[in-house]
């Protein structure tokens, strides 16, 4: 019994990738209207907590200690304001190729400082060997049979600070999970997420154009950001974090691209290649490796 429950925990990892694999077409419309990545991000997350308040069984204001609170307050910071941030500003700055390659490489961070802070956790080789793989195939599908890289290093440094910001956040949720709910954490984040971006707004080229809400392709695509990939899919994913883990909840990251490759594929009429194909059989082998050394 124990068992099938973790295993519809992982199918939830799955399903929640999928979702956040999708969202690029509805930040590239959003963009395209004349939203800027700061004003997406606000009309998401205020959705977002918005719909938590409302379902939400608990109306608990702040956590049982001011430490707790700071913890709180970092969480939204790593996996809210700075991840989405650094990410977005990336994308303008750089090729998206590399913003999602160096983006996909943040199961190893997580890996490497959960290692870090719990040595007495074991770090095997078919785990190293199962990462590396997935890591490959994601670089696979990525590139998808047209190989560009070209070196920007603000916008590198940008994705993998994106990258390391949600590994931090990853790891501070291991030790809340363990002393609050998932619907409470997952509001503060989206609270905390929005304070810490206040100091976001003064920067040059930040502003906010009210007037397009009113476009059906606007608030529509907010709406699927703010309640899907925003109030579900947090909530889903910080539930999953506690249930198989840190490092393993990390590892269905590498999914991303293809769900990215998928949507761009049906959306776009991107071409999808034999070497996307070999990427996803080595994403697929490389998860299977990293986790059958749980089993």
């Amino acid at each position: 019994m124990v068992r099938s429950a973790k295993y519809w925990w992982h199918v939830a990892a799955v399903a929640t990738i999928a979702v956040w694999g999708t969202t690029f077409v509805s930040t590239k419309v959003l963009i395209q209207s004349g939203l800027s990545p700061a004003e997406i991000f606000t009309y998401r997350f205020i959705l977002a907590y918005i719909a938590i308040w409302i379902f939400s069984p608990r109306r608990k204001l702040w956590a049982d200690s001011l430490k707790d609170e700071l913890l709180m307050a970092a969480v939204g910071f790593t996996g809210g304001s700075l991840y989405f941030i650094t990410e977005n500003t990336a994308l303008e700055t750089t090729l998206a190729s590399n913003v999602s390659l160096l983006v996909c490489t943040a199961p190893v961070w997580t890996m490497l400082l959960s290692r870090a802070i719990w040595p007495r956790e074991r770090v095997g080789g078919r785990l190293w060997l199962g990462t590396s793989a997935a890591l490959a195939g994601s670089a696979l599908v990525i590139f998808n049979g047209s190989f560009v890289l070209e070196l920007s290093p603000v916008g590198d440094i940008l994705s993998i600070a994106a990258a390391l910001s949600w590994a931090v956040y990853s790891v501070l949720m291991r030790g809340l999970g363990e002393r609050y709910s998932t619907m409470f954490i997952t509001r503060k984040v989206f609270f905390w997420g929005l304070v810490t971006l206040l100091p976001f707004l003064v920067l040059p080229g930040t502003g906010y154009h009210p007037a397009v809400l009113t476009q059906p392709a606007v608030w529509s695509n907010l709406l699927f950001l703010g309640l899907v990939a925003s109030f579900a899919c947090f909530a889903v994913w910080n539930r999953v974090m506690k249930e198989i883990g840190v490092v393993s909840s990390s590892n269905y990251i590498y999914l991303n691209p293809v769900f990215t490759m998928a949507a761009a594929a049906l959306v776009l009429s991107e071409r999808i290649t034999w070497i996307a194909v070999c990427g996803l059989v080595l994403i697929a082998g490389g998860l299977w490796l990293a986790e059958k050394r749980t089993t």
